[in-house]
Order: structure tokens, then C-alpha cells, then sequence
């Protein structure tokens, strides 16, 4: 009995001082000076921002902005200095030739500066232990656009038939959507001259196996009888090769390769019983240095 008693009175306390409490509470709220508060700048109707929203907006750029962003550089910007150097392998493959197997290559590379640089190129083939074909370029080239040089120089063909020398001007870069051109011009004793174009682009199928398309066409303003060569587009050669890069530096590779004579030099190659096309099967190795 005493022990309810006990209870029932701590109870009753506790409720007077709950009261007390929200007395007091409820009397500085009326000291408060409502007058001098505002009441418009509280907002109490703005409903919260959605998740992710900015509560405050971010104010456009401004040309000011953009300036302080992007100063303009004190001095121009300075190509690399120095000699560089690049030596590339492009193709150096044995191909399926009638008869036996033929060794083809393609080699080119530069010393020099990123604006100005000594070129070499070189392609050819043997076949039974005869040259069957075979040049050499000496360039120099310079840097008129991104990824684009233009080159003066000469070439020297050592077969077919005599050798001879040619004066060479021409254009090789990067075309839009990663296409590797090289036109070249080429002049000659007598009034002889000749044109080459090549298109190369690698399709990257994983990030080391590389399939590369390969075009290149020949043509002649004049005939050479004794090399077998007609005027006007002579020869076209298109190749596929898929390689794999075992290191960056190193990549065998497979192909194949069809070339076909046009015009005259068709008609020298019927004439000396052979076939005016031809597809080949071949297996080599591309390196760079």
C-alpha cells in the first residue's frame, strides 16, 4: 500500500514539472517581438529540394570566366629539340611467287626534328636469287600541318632493266579517320615521269591483334618498252595483312595480297607470257627501331 502511495505521488510530480516547462516555453514565445522579424524571408511554404538538385543555381559563364580559366600563354609553344630517329620494318615477307617464293620488303624511316626531317624509304622484291625490283628514296621533308609533311628529294631504281634516277616531290601524313597516305611525283630523264600512291589503315581487332589494309597504285606519263611499262596507270596492288604484336616492336604477321597491270603494261605482261594478275599468300615480320 505504501509502496502505490509512493508512486502515484512521483507521478504527480513529474506532471506538474512537464507543465511548468511548457508554461515557461509558451511565455518567451510571447516576449517575442514579431514585429521586427521576417516573416516573408522565412519561406515557411518552400518545399525541400529534390534529391541531387542544386539549391542554389550556378550562374553562367562569362567571357571573364573563360579568361581567367584559360590565360593566354606568354610564349608561343616550342617544338622539341634535338635529333630523333625512327627506323620502320613495315613489311619484310616471303610471298608466294610462280615459281618458288619471293622475298618482298618495305622500309622506311627519318632523323631530324619534328619540323624538318632526312627521309628514307625503300620497297622492292627478289625472286630465285634476282632482283626483280627495287628503289631507294632520300628525302627531306617538313612539317606544313598536324600530322602532314611535305617531301623533296630523289629516288633510284636499281631494276627492272637499267637503273635510273628520278627527282621526287610529295605528300604523306594522316588523313581524317586515321588513314596513313603517301602521294609522291616523280621525275625523270626524256620527259619520263611517274606517280605513286599507297593508303595504309590498321584495324585494331583486340589491343595486339592488327588487321592492316594496304593499297598502292602506280602510274607513267610515258611507256618504257624495255622495262616493261605502259603509260597511264601501270600496276595496283591491294593487300591484308593480320598481325599480331608480340611486343610493340615486334609483330609476325599473315596476308594476302592481289596485284593486277592495267593498259599497256598488261599488255607487255601478255605478251612476254605472263600473267596480268596475280594473288599472293605471304608471311612476315614488322619492327620498328
Amino acid at each position: 500500500m505504501s509502496a502505490t502511495r509512493s508512486g502515484i505521488c512521483g507521478a504527480l510530480v513529474l506532471a506538474v514539472a512537464l507543465s511548468g516547462i511548457s508554461r515557461a516555453q509558451q511565455h518567451d514565445h510571447g516576449q517575442m517581438d514579431h514585429g521586427q522579424m521576417d516573416h516573408g524571408g522565412m519561406q515557411h511554404d518552400t518545399p525541400a529540394p529534390a534529391r541531387g538538385e542544386l539549391r542554389t543555381a550556378i550562374p553562367p559563364l562569362t567571357d571573364e570566366d573563360r579568361r581567367a580559366a584559360f590565360p593566354a600563354l606568354t610564349q608561343p609553344m616550342q617544338h622539341a629539340r634535338g635529333l630523333n630517329g625512327f627506323l620502320l620494318a613495315n613489311r619484310i615477307e616471303a610471298r608466294d611467287a610462280d615459281p618458288g617464293t619471293a622475298l618482298g620488303w618495305e622500309v622506311s624511316g627519318w632523323l631530324g626534328s619534328d619540323l624538318d626531317r632526312a627521309w628514307l624509304r625503300s620497297e622492292g622484291e627478289r625472286r630465285g636469287g634476282r632482283t626483280e625490283a627495287a628503289d631507294v628514296e632520300l628525302l627531306y621533308g617538313h612539317s606544313i600541318a598536324r600530322w602532314w609533311d611535305v617531301l623533296a628529294g630523289v629516288r633510284h631504281d636499281f631494276a627492272p632493266g637499267d637503273s635510273q634516277a628520278w627527282a621526287a616531290v610529295g605528300l604523306q601524313g594522316l588523313a581524317p579517320y586515321k588513314f596513313e597516305m603517301a602521294a609522291t611525283a616523280y621525275f625523270g630523264e626524256a620527259g619520263r615521269t611517274a606517280a605513286r600512291l599507297e593508303i595504309e589503315y590498321e584495324l585494331l581487332l583486340t589491343n595486339r591483334l592488327i588487321l592492316q589494309p594496304q593499297i598502292e597504285v602506280a602510274l607513267f606519263g610515258k611507256a618504257d618498252p624495255a622495262r616493261g611499262i605502259g603509260s597511264g596507270v601501270s600496276t595496283a596492288e591491294a593487300g591484308l595483312r593480320l598481325r599480331y604484336e608480340i611486343r610493340r616492336r615486334f609483330a609476325p604477321y599473315l596476308g594476302v595480297g592481289y596485284e593486277r597491270a592495267f593498259g599497256e603494261t598488261s599488255d607487255a605482261r601478255r605478251g612476254d607470257g605472263e600473267d596480268t594478275g596475280s594473288v599472293r599468300v605471304v608471311a612476315g615480320l614488322r619492327t620498328w627501331f
